[in-house]
């Protein structure tokens, strides 16, 4: 049975406990977590603001999480770009610090960006100079840099001096000599110069203390005071907004019926006059979805301008469903020939979010369009849309703050066309907008229309029809102990004999009530549409499949080992007993093979005491015609392959005592289950008649 410790447990099963799962999970890791908040935060309040949103974030982002990428990994990045949101945000500022802040992290708040979250992550979190490198999305040799320059900007804070004084050539051996990391041939030659050289012994002395400092801080970190009630203030925060959710969908009423006869109304008034602003609208706006959201009358030119430094942008509309806020905008580079685009999680803020927004979704994200014409026509200047929360009232001014833009860097080599993320550039700035919306009334259609996928039962609930986007709410039934469905992917819906396809990034999952799950798909937007007929295709499904299996492990036979699994021959390549202790098992044969992942424990000598287990994999890409993507050697484009499968090749585990010096002695191999897609060509019909 898989012990209830969420280390141990798949994705899956947290999106199934739900929201809950979450808490209980940073429950268990707030004496690390709380710590890197505080790096960055001011406040108490700041600090419980910060939990609060990482638990929604996280869960939000569940069903996008990799599972090649260990969980912690994935929470401690969600976790820092909220950390820096909120030390941007003025709103929650307060001018009096509390005080284990100011004993504690004063002085890292004097450092650079960089170098505050190298020191912060390795010396306060704990993490390995890989593993933060990894989240910092640079090299390691780079993460050194940061790390070198940021103890060197330390030394001033604590007294020694304002810059180090030893020759420059052997600054960046520092680190690894102190960190018995340099190879011997290398070491030796470093002595030498450092035993007939006194400034070179005089700073390395004083770059050790330094360093000792931080080192000691990992230590001290372990009995930062984390207050008895914070998670509980954490949790009422929860539970007041799910009351506050469930409340709103009561009074929440239909404006269907309102929106029809206003539109026939407005259609019945001066045909001429409607047509006048069809052809208008043709001749003068470039962008295709904006002009048809001004045919349709669902918003208005705004053209507000503001300029910084040179970088002109200018907010062309904006149009405000229940869905989503949808903004339109221009950026022109007067001075040289860069384009830019908004990223809502770097630099973009609404000021007010709090008075006029619902928290309860998410933005819909929009990747870059480098195909349009318009964006290919001028060097300078991109015209892009971004999705903000959507609006509470009727009607409202958002107070748009923009402080970076992130930098479009077209690369042939690349088949995303832009430079990967880790080499991402930007433009800071600040731009400030008032953008005055009217929300547009949405359109709910009730379905009821139920099928069955694998034997599970898929039920069909609601269509929503909103300008901005189309959204099919769907559940599953998972009441089968042997097999059940994760994920269910829809390739296209078609209304009245008009498809559209299914967003790759809207989709999410919503609540779960008894046996049932359920799930929304986004589609784009079908303007004025009443369905009649609705016709849902199926593309794929991701399924757990149960099957049990016992592998028992002795640390005195030989490695590799293999033993059969779900009709394949998978290789125990390793087990090596240490601190950690070091389990590797593998399987490169991918043709035909039933299964992507294995979901899996491993079980010490001592079965009452559970060992903190850390998985890591490798793997690869697989298209739907068998065409394999080595992700390590190539860039990949994921969207544009045909519904690839990720397998995992190699799957390795290391497992840490509960105690200091404690080794954990593997006993058993328990094997739970795996994953699978299944590739799909089902359409339901669904009448409304």
């Amino acid at each position: 049975m898989i012990p209830a410790r969420i280390d141990s447990i798949s994705i899956t099963t947290l999106e199934e406990k739900g929201e809950e799962s979450i808490v209980d999970w940073f429950d268990q890791h707030k004496q690390s977590f709380y710590p890197l908040g505080w790096s960055y935060l001011r406040t108490q309040q700041q600090m419980e603001e910060l939990f609060y949103r990482s638990i929604i974030k996280v869960h939000k982002e569940l069903p996008r999480f990799k599972r090649e990428t260990a969980f912690e990994t994935r929470v401690t990045s969600i976790f820092i770009h909220t950390c820096r949101e909120l030390s941007d945000n003025r709103s929650l500022q307060s001018s009096e610090e509390s005080e284990p802040r100011q004993d504690l992290f004063k002085a890292l708040d004097q450092l650079k960006e960089y170098e505050k979250e190298a020191i912060v992550l390795t010396y306060v979190k704990g993490l390995s100079k890989e593993e933060a490198a990894h989240l910092l999305q640079v090299s390691v040799e780079k993460m050194k840099e940061h790390l070198f320059s940021g103890i060197q900007s330390l030394k001033k804070e604590m007294g020694y001096g304002s810059a180090l004084n030893g020759c420059k050539e052997y600054h960046k051996d520092y680190i690894d000599y102190l960190e018995r990391a340099m190879d011997r041939s290398k070491k030796v030659d470093f002595e030498v110069h450092i035993y007939h050289c006194q400034e070179c012994q005089e700073d390395l002395a004083s770059f050790q203390d330094v360093m000792l400092t931080m080192l000691n801080l990992t230590e001290r970190i372990e009995d930062f005071h984390v207050p008895s009630d914070f998670i509980e203030n954490v949790k009422d925060r929860l539970a007041e907004k799910e009351k506050h959710r469930q409340l709103k969908n009561k009074k929440r009423k239909r404006m269907g019926i309102v929106f029809a006869s206003v539109f026939a109304l407005l259609m019945g008034i001066e045909v001429f006059t409607g047509s006048f602003t069809n052809l208008y609208y043709t001749w003068t706006e470039e962008d295709q979805q904006l002009r048809a959201f001004l045919q349709q009358d669902l918003g208005e030119r705004l053209n507000l301008e503001a300029e910084s430094d040179g970088v002109k942008i200018k907010i062309k509309s904006a149009i405000a469903d229940n869905v989503q806020t949808l903004v339109f905008y221009e950026i022109e580079d007067t001075a040289e020939d860069n384009q830019y685009m908004m990223n809502y999680h770097e630099g973009v803020s609404v000021e007010n979010e709090h008075e006029i927004m619902s928290r309860e979704s998410n933005p819909r994200y929009y990747p870059p369009d480098l195909e349009s014409d318009v964006n290919n026509e001028k060097k300078n200047v991109y015209q892009g849309k971004i999705s903000l929360l959507p609006l509470t009232k009727e009607n409202g001014t958002i107070k748009l703050k923009i402080t970076k833009l992130q930098k479009l860097i077209r690369d042939s080599s690349d088949r995303n066309g832009l430079r990967s993320y880790e080499n991402m550039e930007y433009e800071t700035g600040e731009w400030n907008f008032e953008i005055p919306v009217t929300k547009q009334p949405s359109i709910e259609y009730v379905l009821d229309e139920e099928t069955k996928v694998e034997g599970i039962p898929v039920r069909f609930d609601k269509l929503t029809i909103a300008p901005t986007a189309t959204i099919l709410q769907y559940a599953i039934k998972n009441e089968q102990t042997e097999k059940r469905i994760d994920f269910l992917n829809i390739d296209n819906l078609e209304v009245n004999n008009k498809k559209v396809k299914a967003d790759m990034y809207g989709s999410s999952s919503s609540h779960q009530d008894m046996n049932w799950s359920t799930f929304q798909t986004q589609f784009d937007p079908l303007f004025g549409e009443k369905p009649k007929e609705i016709n849902v295709q199926f593309e794929s499904i991701y399924l757990t499949v149960q099957e049990p299996k016992t592998i028992e492990l002795d640390v005195s036979r030989g490695y590799p080992q293999t033993f059969e699994y779900a009709g394949s021959t998978i290789s125990i390549d390793k087990v090596e007993v240490g601190q950690p202790t070091n389990v590797a098992i593998s399987n490169h044969e991918i043709e035909n093979r039933a299964y992507e992942s294995l979901q899996f424990q491993i079980v010490g000598e001592d079965e009452n005491e559970p060992s903190s287990m850390e998985m890591n994999s490798e793997g690869v890409l697989v298209d739907k015609n068998g065409i394999e993507y080595d992700t390590d050697e190539i860039p990949v484009a994921y969207e544009e392959l045909e519904q690839p499968r990720y397998f995992e090749t190699v799957q390795s585990v290391k497992l840490d005592g509960n105690n200091a010096g404690e080794k954990v002695i593997p006993k058993r191999l328990e094997i739970f289950g795996y994953n699978t897609t299944k590739y799909l060509d089902d359409v339901v019909k669904i009448s409304l008649d």
